[in-house]
């Protein structure tokens, strides 16, 4: 990007604009509205922040320049004024890369078990650890909306919101930027507990994430559409545990998505968090169809809509993981299991930036 000041100029304006109109208080009597745009100026800040850097920096060095040709004193800072206003221009061009709009939301995360019977019960179990102790390291809320409990103890099924404490700073801070690689299947290769041999098995558990809809207006569900079923909750092996029709089956008629929804002990309460996840798929399905449907978007290097695809193995014998689209690879399995998800994460990042820079130059 020759002209960095060009591309920023409209985003410079747009920051102006919303700063003006967070600073009305009507603003804030719509939380989603006042949620997206202060997502929104965290964003742009960025922009502001390496715009001001760059042109400071290249007006220092234009002015040595200058002032070189009759002070040769100054042309002996020439080099290191070049060397910070090539990084400023470096840094604006990055930031002016189009992010996700959806870097700054929360997240609902479901792991369903997969190939393995138990054994991949209690791998989707290790999951739910692992993603739940990394977003206590990140400082992030958690609500378990939904669970199917094995018989031994490990996870069919189970739905776990994560959220921001408090709006992102930066788009980079939000779940959604952090989360949305981990969407694929995820292989684990260890001796199951039900193994009376000791040998070695592969088995399965398949992660979805979805962007978390904060303002119901921003998914529109016709109620005719809807076909909502209610029957009795019932535990891990088939048992009831309930003697009211509380749990919740709502079925999007023209996607034909289903959610259901049962650890909640009112109907209402199960209606509700089902409508939220609904809301969420329905959201996931919408940008999905509409990145297919445009011909100029260049999709991820490392996320995709095939969810069926294999992005990581996590072999116990060896304590190694490995995700299979960046190629990163550690001996630490123990600590990622413990939370320490953060060197994973950051090579997908790494590798989706790389991507869009790489786009970017092409455009």
């Amino acid at each position: 990007m020759t002209d960095p000041f060009a591309a920023a100029r409209s985003l410079l304006g747009e920051h102006a604009e919303i700063e003006a109109q967070l600073a009305d208080p009507a603003i804030h009597a719509d939380a989603g509205r006042a949620r997206t745009l202060g997502r929104r100026y965290a964003e742009l800040n960025q922009v502001v922040r390496a715009y001001r850097s760059w042109s400071e920096a290249t007006d220092d060095a234009h002015a040595a320049e200058e002032l070189a040709l009759e002070d040769e004193a100054f042309a002996a800072e020439l080099p290191a004024l070049r060397a910070t206003a090539a990084e400023a221009t470096e840094r604006l061009r990055r930031v002016l890369v189009p992010r996700d709009p959806d870097d700054g939301r929360d997240v609902i995360l479901e792991i369903k078990a997969g190939e393995g019977g138990e054994e991949s019960a209690l791998f989707a179990a290790d999951l739910l650890r692992m993603y739940l102790r990394y977003a206590e390291r990140r400082g992030w809320k958690t609500e378990v909306i939904e669970a199917t409990e094995s018989d031994l103890g490990g996870y069919k099924d189970v739905q776990v919101a994560v959220k921001n404490r408090s709006t992102p700073t930066a788009p980079e801070q939000g779940v959604w930027a952090n989360l949305k690689y981990e969407g694929g299947v995820h292989r684990v290769q260890r001796v199951p507990v039900t193994e009376s041999q000791g040998r070695i098995h592969t088995s399965a558990a398949g992660v979805l994430v979805f962007p978390e809809v904060e303002d119901p207006g921003e998914v529109e569900i016709e109620q005719n559409d809807l076909r909502i079923d209610v029957y009795r909750s019932s535990g891990p092996g088939g048992q009831s545990v309930n003697t009211t029709d509380s749990a919740v089956r709502i079925t999007h008629v023209p996607t034909g998505i289903v959610v259901s929804m049962q650890n909640e002990k009112s109907q209402l309460q199960n209606r509700e968090q089902a409508m939220r996840v609904l809301r969420a798929r329905l959201l996931a399905a919408q940008q999905e169809e509409a990145a297919a449907a445009a011909a100029d978007v260049r999709r991820s290097q490392v996320r995709t809509v095939d969810r069926s695809e294999r992005i990581r193995t996590y072999n116990f014998p060896e304590n190694r993981i490995a995700d299979h689209r960046t190629g990163y690879k550690a001996y630490n399995l123990d600590q990622v299991l413990a939370g320490d998800l953060d060197p994973v994460v950051r090579s997908a990042i790494d590798a989706d930036e790389a991507a869009r820079l790489a786009a970017a130059g092409d455009a």
